[in-house]
């Protein structure tokens, strides 16, 4: 019985990884469904991979200046088509 635990508990762990992953990828402006496949295929090389990702684009002045932009040029487009109708 104690080794059919062990291994529902791997299964349940394992399953969680993946949507762990792709929420990650979705909260930072990536792909929720191809992280989460990622996430099944490859599932800590690709968390860390993201955790990776997700460092370089944080601790980047540059990168970070620019996803501000990004955003602020955004809101500014949205703004400016509701405006027109």
């Amino acid at each position: 019985m104690l080794f059919i635990d062990m291994i529902l508990a791997v299964a349940a762990a394992l399953a969680f990884i993946p949507i762990l992953t792709g929420y990650c990828a979705a909260s930072h402006g990536r792909s929720f469904w191809l992280w989460f496949a990622l996430g099944w295929l490859l599932p800590i090389v690709s968390f860390m991979l993201l955790l990776a990702l997700v460092a370089r684009d944080e601790l980047d002045p540059g990168r970070r200046l620019l996803g501000e932009a990004k955003l602020i040029l955004k809101e500014a487009e949205e703004k400016a088509t509701t405006n027109k109708q």
